[in-house]
């Protein structure tokens, strides 16, 4: 038996629309969504590189 819930993160060549598609294709529906800023180090400094997106799946009950 596979777990109740997981955490799907969009990754960067996919969009959102796909991960959810991917979430779908196996048996989840997602319940929840976080979001976090991915940071680099350039020249000392934190910048921002792009906004890290996930979405928490709930196992579909069949």
């Amino acid at each position: 038996m596979g777990k109740k819930t997981v955490w799907y993160e969009v990754q960067e060549t996919e969009t959102i629309e796909a991960c959810l598609e991917r979430m779908r294709q196996e048996g989840y529906m997602p319940v929840g969504r976080r979001e976090e800023p991915l940071f680099e180090m350039q020249n000392g400094e934190p910048v921002p590189v792009r906004q890290l997106i996930q979405f928490k799946g709930l196992k579909i009950e069949e």
